[in-house]
């Protein structure tokens, strides 16, 4: 599904020498790499604070965690996504309420959000899923109206730009009150292990997750506040640093190869291409078809039989899962994202595709499929 070994070799002159610069200086810690990278990350995304962390989970946590967000308080996040977006709201004593997607571009729906707020509504999670925005300005207008907090978990879709009415564009994950992503390795900026990082252009707020991240502390061995130890160690740094540069390169990548796909399965009835918001670009973390009359476990069998991965993103709703299981929610209760775990399936999707190999992929799917 993704291929960072070829990506590597691409760039190992530089990785290999930045990792062995953090070997020689061994400031493994917040060293300068962790402050370089946060600096020119800031800068990329226009964001006035970037906080590195351990990992995407993390960073939504400690999100909350600096909200304030109290047990019992609700927290609205989509139910077709990543168990871990309701995972960290429910370890905090909080209480997911799940609402279903728009059915084409997999978005949070926005009307499903207003008819979910109740007086003990504090937060919206927004997920920014395969690659591009949710519709942050319809969003962010309900927020206001109800006074609540918008974290976005833009772990899918950094770099994905948000498209105002006006023209105006804003990166994914600094248009709410705080932003998270993750770096795990697939990402489309990826170090080589775990991380993370939140985003915020409050100053107040920014000083807080950064002691929360940090054990509550500000000063050493001074905690203010419950924290927790979450850290982006220092090789993963400079790793980042170096794709970093690269991240407008691999959207344009991603976004050819998903040009291809597009134009080979154009007009067969039994695949539905992904479509492409009008308030967003998309930087295709994911390249998701929705399947119509098709034996999806048949189909993936014949494209393994062919050596093509393809994966199901994600094949049980969240309100389905037995962690999650609510008095509250039943069997059709969300048509939507129950239709697209049953009929979804995610094709390679990477950096590294070229046209042989898209031309290969996309045969061998119309080959099953007409």
């Amino acid at each position: 599904m993704v291929d960072l070994k070829s990506q590597y070799e691409k760039i190992k002159p530089e990785v290999d020498a930045a990792i062995q610069n953090v070997l020689n200086n061994t400031a493994f810690i917040n060293g300068p790499e962790v402050k370089a990278f946060q600096a020119e990350l800031e800068q990329y995304l226009g964001a006035k604070h970037v906080i590195p962390c351990a990992n995407g989970t993390d960073a939504l946590q400690i999100a909350m965690m600096a909200l304030d967000l109290k047990p019992g308080d609700e927290v609205i996040t989509a139910d077709f996504t990543y168990v871990a977006t309701a995972e960290v709201i429910a370890l905090l004593g909080l209480k997911p309420v799940l609402v279903d997607v728009i059915p084409d571009t997999f978005d949070i729906d926005i009307n499903a959000i207003e008819k979910a707020i109740t007086p003990k509504t504090k937060a919206i999670v927004p997920v920014h899923l395969f690659g591009q925005c949710a519709n942050m300005e319809a969003l962010m207008a309900l927020a206001k109206k109800h006074n609540l907090h918008v974290i976005e978990d833009t772990a899918q879709a950094i770099g994905a730009e948000y498209i105002y009415a006006d023209g105006t564009r804003k990166k994914a994950g600094t248009i709410g009150t705080i932003g998270c992503t993750s770096f795990f390795p697939s990402k489309n900026l990826g170090c080589y292990g775990d991380g993370g990082a939140i985003f915020t252009n409050d100053d107040a707020l920014a000083a807080k997750i950064r002691m929360i991240a940090n054990h509550g502390q500000s000063v050493q061995y001074v905690h203010d506040s419950i924290g927790v130890n979450s850290r982006l160690d220092s090789i993963q740094a400079a790793i980042l640093r170096i794709k970093l540069r690269d991240l407008d390169n691999y959207a344009a990548a991603r976004n050819k190869a998903a040009d291809y796909y597009d134009k080979a399965f154009a007009g067969n009835s039994k695949l539905k291409t992904p479509a492409r918001a009008k308030y967003s670009d998309h930087v295709f973390h994911q390249y998701t078809l929705q399947l119509n009359g098709v034996d999806r476990a048949a189909l993936r069998d014949f494209l393994a039989s062919k050596d093509i991965p393809a994966m199901i993103y994600y094949p049980i709703p969240l309100h389905m899962q037995k962690a999650y299981l609510d008095p509250r929610y039943k069997a059709g209760d969300f048509p939507v994202t129950e239709k697209l775990c049953d009929c979804v399936v995610s094709l390679p999707m990477h950096t590294e595709l070229d046209e042989e190999t898209l031309k290969y992929i996309t045969s061998s799917v119309l080959e099953f499929c007409n």
